[in-house]
């Protein structure tokens, strides 16, 4: 393979580092370091010699801690007897990271365990080249801007982002299902409480954002967790008539079971409502059958307004109820003063005109008391 007489690297946005392998460069080549990059000399896992913006010839005389360790060669176009490293210096935006599985997260409010997966995306800017350099080369064993990320998010970002969610939960008293409304205020927690495991890597943390924390529509404890959501926001708009509701709801499931009075206990106990929830089916019950049918009621003689049974006097007109009685002229029976007719014989208690002087006769008047005709 040939080898490289002149050495640069033009980084893409987002690109952290790029390597050179030992070998790949021939001594006595240019180095070009572009403004924002730093480029340094790696050999045995040191981090030696390092080279900021500029034009730089690989020689012995510009490479003092290098020459130091081994014996340069000179003249001939020799491979160059180490890595070199170009480093990004100026921020790198908009670094992705995301859980690879759902993290069991404990809902505070309603104490479930839910699925949980969280995504969203970072800046860094690296102050430490040397630092950063023998982290990413020696313990991660990452060359590439991709290992370098993925090294970040398992080292550092997943391991803390559970308790972070966790924590920003116990602390708001919220439920899970609400954490979108507040995506801001955990990334600037997470900022908080990881750029300074960041910067013993050598990297400062700019930025660090959620961008979407999803949980799975069809796991079951997220569908219990919205039901009772739901059935809470269904109490506090209807108030008290959510009892009520609740009671009808379970009589009508207990009525399609196989036995009312099993299916009511069996809801009774489930519901931990004993013999109160007896004492209000039975007050339902009796609520429904009086619907169906009419009640005994008084009717005031003088206005016809009606009035509860045993009603002694009218609620509207508050005149006397209670009718007078009179007997009947024809038969002798007992009837209601003011009737028009007998209720036992049907004889007219109305009155009627003589038939001969047309005067009026009292009701069962056998003779006009004006002429004497027998009517």
């Amino acid at each position: 393979m040939a080898l490289l007489d002149v050495v640069e690297w033009n980084n893409q946005p987002g690109e952290v580092i790029n390597r050179f392998k030992e070998g790949d460069i021939a001594m006595g080549s240019q180095l070009i370091v572009k403004e924002g990059q730093e480029a340094i000399f790696f050999k045995d896992g040191q981090a030696l010699d390092a080279f900021g913006p500029g034009r730089h010839t690989l020689s012995s005389g510009n490479i003092p801690i290098l020459e130091k360790l081994i014996n340069l060669p000179f003249g001939g176009k020799t491979p160059f007897p180490a890595e070199v490293y170009f480093i990004n210096k100026t921020e790198i935006p908009n670094v992705k990271w995301g859980t690879k599985q759902p993290m069991q997260i404990m809902d505070p409010t309603y104490n479930l365990p839910i699925p949980v997966r969280a995504f969203g995306s970072y800046s860094i800017r690296i102050t430490d080249i040397k630092g950063f350099l023998i982290m990413a080369t020696g313990t991660w064993q990452a060359f590439t801007t991709d290992a370098i990320g993925n090294a970040l998010r398992d080292q550092i970002i997943l391991p803390r982002i559970q308790d972070l969610i966790a924590e920003f939960m116990i602390k708001q008293d919220i439920t899970v299902l609400k954490l979108v409304a507040y995506y801001d205020e955990i990334g600037a927690a997470g900022k908080a409480k990881m750029v300074e495991e960041f910067s013993s890597f050598g990297i400062e943390l700019v930025r660090f954002a959620i961008e979407s924390i999803n949980i799975p529509e069809d796991d079951e404890s997220v569908q219990r967790l919205k039901k009772a959501l739901a059935d809470k926001a269904e109490m506090n708009i209807m108030g008290d008539d959510y009892k009520t509701k609740r009671t009808f709801d379970t009589m009508e499931k207990a009525a399609e079971s196989d036995g009312m009075a099993g299916g009511m206990m069996g809801a009774g106990m489930g519901l931990g409502m004993g013999n109160q929830m007896g004492n209000m089916m039975a007050g339902a019950m009796q609520g429904a059958a009086g619907q169906g049918q009419p009640q005994s009621q008084a009717v005031c003689p003088h206005c016809n307004a009606a009035n509860p049974a045993g009603a002694k006097f009218c609620s509207s007109c508050g005149k006397e109820i209670a009718l007078q009685k009179a007997v009947c002229p024809a038969c002798n029976a007992q009837i209601t003063a003011g009737a028009k007719f007998c209720p036992s014989c049907g004889a007219n208690l109305q009155g009627s005109n003589c038939r001969k002087c047309n005067a009026k006769l009292k009701a069962g008047a056998k003779f006009c008391p004006e002429c004497g005709e027998k009517q």
